[in-house]
């Protein structure tokens, strides 16, 4: 039984087949799919995933940082209030972005310290989008650590020093397509990190493990991150899916 612990299968890239290709994830042994918040615009799409697909769809709710605006008090108090609503199996997926817009930062900092806030208050994971930022989500982070803090690093594209700090602060790795990637780099040094902190995702349809890299990702395409994963760490596929679900399971606690 494979775990997709981040899987964005409300996006318009599977408008045309959905519903085939959650299937083609079933057939692969994919039994399991988390759903990360985007913003507001996706909120609706998620809801009716989760309605088409009741046991198998986990639903996260947040901000993204691409997503923080000047509007980000408005959207913020949106998510705050879908929490007052429902329940959800975390908070994410947040964090701070400076590939696309270093001029927003002090209010992705704002957003990201106020959401893991959030998490606290209802005892729940958060799972942290970094890119180009590891300094600055690492800086966060720090102030806010104690027991309630924990989650999934999503994406994990750092370097081994990076990623036993990332576990300091309680947190699983997200390893996805980029382990598949020649200059992936994280496929070195993996094996020195204990497989209890490693989830398996795709981030689909983003980010499509080799041989689909380029091409539109999907949840099926965990098999092949796990099959990779299994080689790095010398044991078997069944024994890689078995215990980075189990790692899901104690973080979503579902």
């Amino acid at each position: 039984m494979l775990t997709d612990t981040h899987t964005h299968l409300y996006s318009d890239a599977f408008a045309e087949d959905q519903k085939e290709m959650i299937q083609r994830a079933r057939e692969a042994g994919v039994s399991r799919f988390f759903i990360p918040a985007i913003d507001s615009g996706t909120t609706q799409a998620m809801y009716q995933l989760e309605q088409d697909f009741p046991t198998e769809v986990f639903l996260m709710m947040g901000l993204h940082p691409t997503s923080v605006h000047e509007n980000f008090r408005e959207e913020l108090a949106l998510v705050k209030k879908q929490f007052e609503k429902r329940s959800f199996y975390a908070v994410g997926e947040i964090g701070i972005d400076l590939y696309w817009d270093k001029s927003t930062l002090e209010i992705q900092q704002i957003a990201f310290r106020e959401q893991i806030q959030l998490a606290k208050k209802y005892k729940l994971p958060i799972v942290i989008h970094c890119r180009d930022a590891f300094d600055e989500i690492f800086e966060v982070l720090e102030t806010e650590k104690d027991d309630d803090l924990f989650g999934i690093f999503h994406c994990f594209t750092g370097t081994l020093e990076q990623a036993h700090k990332a576990i300091s602060f309680n947190m699983k790795l997200g390893i996805g397509g980029v382990v598949t990637f020649k200059n992936g780099k994280i496929d070195r040094f993996l094996d020195q990190i204990d497989l209890k902190h490693i989830v398996l995702e795709t981030d689909s349809p983003y980010l499509s493990p080799v041989p689909f890299r380029g091409k539109r990702n999907e949840s099926s395409y965990v098999a092949l991150v796990c099959k990779k994963v299994a080689e790095i760490y010398q044991i078997s596929e069944e024994e890689v899916a078995r215990r980075t679900t189990q790692n899901s399971k104690e973080v979503f606690g579902v």
